[in-house]
């Protein structure tokens, strides 16, 4: 095996994009993951790079909301009762990360790789060959009556300050955009710009395929341990430096090197039916049901929602079908027959913002991980990042928000 300057570990679309800028950037990568590319959550997710999303789970509105969620087991915020005494820990930093203080804090944080996400999206597509598959049509958030869109706007309010573009609609003005939505809908904000790919999981392989086509190398094996020097795989050791981008699991490799990040999982569900299951125009998001319907080449996807159960509990796809359900309610033209279920872990930090920047007591380890569900929204952005710091330039944020040593501070 040809040796390698950088061990990425994790072929989900953060590993593969951060190899693919260290490629470009002049070093030899090689990936390392157990199941191989678009095996995880990249394969599943919504396809939608959701650059207007930048305020944090853990917020007044949601701790407010979260008592009668919780009680619902199939709402849009859930906690499997034997998951509960496992994650208490988490949940009290979630709780305090809730705080007004630290929701701005997050909040800016969130905007600034945002934009540095954005910016550098179509400059990573046009490198790696990808520009086709990108798709610029828009996102429809909808509102049930004049109060809950009334509740929304503060947040676009603060959406407008960071200059994100926007409209707000009303009655016959959501048909003309979208046609064949539920009456009880008489409110609704595009937000124009909003983009997605394809399909997830064939822009996944892609990056795969991109990056051997520029001499980079994909080693399907398991990553067992970080050790000195470089990464301890099934497939023996892997000397280099290392970028731990091994999603909902990461935190169990950077417990190999004695650091401890509460790093939790939102099992993911949807349902992706037959392309010609609806009409549908952009993505639209019911918020207050906490899922989204979006259009794919392979389909039309319907999933969402929150379940914080962990890594090792069954999948419970009853939630698949009861945001189907809602779906065909709010969208009463849809075909529900016919459809594929999937469970995903997307990874999960109390503040909502990802682990960037050296492992604490690991220089040569570099963390790109825990970006819950805005994984592919980050990626291009996150690439850059890890590329600057793995070739000594200074990044185009301020990393501390994001320092993987901000919870071993807390300890």
């Amino acid at each position: 095996m040809k040796p390698a300057d950088v061990i990425v570990i994790g072929a989900g679309v953060i590993g593969l994009s951060a190899a693919l800028d260290l490629l470009a950037r002049g070093l030899r990568v090689r990936v390392v993951d157990l199941k191989g590319p678009a095996a995880g959550a990249s394969a599943g997710n919504a396809g939608a790079f959701a650059f207007t999303d930048i305020f944090p789970l853990a917020s007044p509105r949601i701790i407010r909301k979260a008592p009668g969620w919780l009680l619902d087991p199939l709402g849009p915020l859930s906690v499997p009762p034997r998951h509960a005494l496992r994650i208490a820990p988490w949940m009290l930093r979630f709780w305090r990360a809730s705080w007004p203080a630290r929701v701005r804090a997050s909040t800016l944080a969130q905007a600034a790789l945002m934009r540095v996400s954005q910016a550098a999206l179509d400059p990573f597509l046009a490198r790696a060959g990808l520009q086709s598959m990108l798709w610029r049509r828009g996102q429809l958030q909808v509102y049930e009556g004049a109060a809950e869109f009334a509740a929304s706007l503060p947040g676009w309010q603060i959406r407008a300050t960071e200059g994100i573009d926007f409209r707000h609609l009303k009655g016959d003005e959501i048909a003309e955009v979208q046609p064949g939505l539920a009456a009880r809908f008489t409110h609704a904000t595009l937000t124009p710009s909003w983009c997605s790919v394809t399909d997830p999981r064939d822009y996944t392989l892609a990056l795969a395929d991109s990056l051997r086509a520029r001499g980079g190398e994909i080693v399907i094996a398991e990553a067992q341990a970080l050790v000195p020097g470089g990464v301890q795989t099934s497939a023996g050791v892997m000397p280099g430096r290392v970028v731990l981008a091994a999603g909902a699991f990461s935190h169990r490799l950077a417990r190999t090197a004695g650091v401890r990040i509460p790093l939790e999982t939102e099992r993911g569900y949807n349902t992706t039916l037959p392309p010609d299951s609806f009409d549908l125009r952009l993505q639209v998001t019911f918020g207050e049901h906490g899922f989204v319907v979006s259009k794919l080449s392979t389909g039309i996807r319907v999933g969402g929602a929150v379940e914080l159960g962990g890594l090792d509990l069954p999948p419970n796809f009853a939630r698949a079908d009861a945001m189907l359900t809602k779906a065909a309610r709010f969208l009463p033209g849809l075909k529900t027959q016919g459809g594929v279920q999937w469970m995903g872990f997307r990874p999960s930090l109390p503040d909502s913002l990802p682990a960037m920047g050296p492992l604490p007591g690991r220089p040569d380890v570099i963390c790109a991980f825990g970006h819950g569900h805005l994984g592919l929204t980050q990626s291009a952005g996150t690439a850059q990042i890890v590329a600057d710091l793995m070739t000594g330039q200074p990044p185009g944020l301020d990393l501390a928000p994001f320092s993987p040593s901000r919870f071993t501070r807390q300890r």
